[in-house]
């Protein structure tokens, strides 16, 4: 029993640190790249259907079935994202043919010098049909600050943060030859903070709201086999309905509030086809319900009332991507893969904060066999992020004082690297038959 625990510790322990850069790797503060540096070298094409390897529980929890064995998997993942706003018109105030601000600069790079993600998956079978394990993540996160604290549309942002952490218990059943079936629950802790001025002069007092919640959400899925070397995925994640405790600070008073964050649902479909020995292909589309997350009423806990508003008014995002992997020995497998998303931001909605547009993946990566216990794997990925651009012109669902229009040209860095560990003997393993053969 001892040994049991200390395996099942050393399985699920995952670095719970986020910090992510003010362009995220998915639309808005979503993180899609750090779950798995298998995935990210194929822009993560086939997650739903198993075809980033283990990576693929974060998605489609029925895909712990393809497993056999005790196996672990840990990544790391540095993400680089370079944004800077720059003016395009002149900053007015009270309208857009009022006096010109004081204040006439653009951000410099928001992204700063990027971030470290971690993810950590374990996999146990515990019969033929039954399998159980965890999963441990960051599905969101951002971390926002101009090289420039004072700017023109500093009253809209001078920094934001948003860090979580996600544990997911997850339970898995192959019903037959060509059905299996899984779902997870999901425990995630949510950190924020966001930080504005006060004012439009340089000298200008900080307004901060900041918080942190730990509330539940589940994953549920299942994956089909209708011909040998064929896996079809389809999952389904719930909304995670966060509610922030917290202050709002200002130059004034220190207000204790509270903030219902309700973080959108999701539903993935994938599909993954063997070629020959060699050849291996995939294909994912996603979709992510960003519209519910709209209106945003900070609440004061000593009157009930709304101190302030956080306005998002966003809309659906969808991902599709294809990839494709070569076995060029029997250790060695190469992969590329290539993502196109359509943002939940745009030009009307944009804020200070994020340079989120519609994006395109380039991905490569490889993956080798050390030894019968241990795999490594690599990832890269480049994301051309279309121009961004922010519009406090009269309509910005945040309208302030301030009117602002500017523009960016964001493109992301990001690199991967996991392990992939098997606990047990690979020669005693209980049989199962796994409906992709990952290398």
């Amino acid at each position: 029993m001892k040994g049991l625990v200390r395996t099942a510790a050393a399985a699920t322990v995952s670095l719970a640190a986020l910090l992510a850069a003010g362009a995220a790797s998915a639309s808005s503060f979503a993180i899609r790249s750090g779950q798995s540096a298998e995935g990210l070298g194929m822009a993560f094409a086939g997650a739903a259907s198993g075809g980033i390897g283990m990576g693929s529980m974060a998605w489609n929890p029925a895909t712990i079935t393809m497993f056999p064995g005790r196996n672990s998997n840990w990544n790391f993942t540095y993400l680089n994202a370079n944004a800077s706003y720059d003016p395009t018109s002149v900053t007015r105030l009270g309208s857009p043919f009022g006096p010109a601000s004081p204040i006439q600069n653009g951000t410099g790079n928001i992204g700063g010098d990027g971030g470290f993600i971690p993810a950590s998956y374990s996999a146990w079978q515990l019969t033929d049909r039954l399998w159980i394990g965890m999963h441990t993540g960051a599905p969101y996160g951002l971390r926002s600050k101009p090289d420039n604290q004072v700017h023109a549309a500093q009253i809209y942002g001078r920094s934001a943060k948003v860090a979580t952490i996600n544990v997911s218990p997850t339970i898995g059943y192959q019903v037959n030859d060509w059905l299996s079936v899984g779902a997870a629950l999901q425990v995630q802790w949510l950190n924020a903070s966001l930080k504005q001025a006060a004012g439009i002069g340089p000298t200008a007092a900080p307004v901060i709201i900041e918080g942190d919640t730990i509330d539940f959400g589940y994953r549920f899925g299942f994956t089909l086999t209708p011909f040998q070397g064929t896996s079809i995925g389809l999952a389904y994640r719930s909304e995670v309905r966060q509610t922030l405790d917290g202050t709002l600070r200002t130059p004034l008073a220190v207000i204790p509030v509270k903030a219902n964050l309700n973080l959108p649902d999701s539903v993935v479909f994938g599909v993954s086809q063997v070629i020959n020995d060699q050849w291996q292909v995939h294909a994912g589309v996603e979709w992510t319900n960003w519209s519910r997350f709209r209106n945003i009423p900070v609440v004061s806990q000593l009157n009930g009332r709304p101190a302030t508003s956080l306005n998002f008014q966003y809309d659906d995002a969808w991902f599709f991507s294809l990839g494709a992997e070569y076995k060029y020995s029997n250790a060695l497998t190469l992969r590329a893969g290539v993502g196109y998303e359509l943002s939940a931001v745009n030009d009307r909605n944009r804020t200070i904060f994020i340079s989120d547009n519609d994006r395109l993946w380039l991905s490569a990566g490889a993956s080798y066999q050390l030894t019968d216990k241990i795999k490594l794997d690599l990832g890269y990925t480049y994301i051309d992020v279309k121009k961004a651009k922010v519009n406090y012109d009269g309509a910005h669902p945040q309208q302030g004082a301030v009117f602002y229009t500017a523009e960016a040209k964001p493109y992301i860095h990001i690199a991967s690297v996991g392990i992939t560990y098997r606990w047990d003997d690979p020669t005693q393993t209980v049989p199962v038959h796994p409906v992709v053969r990952k290398y």
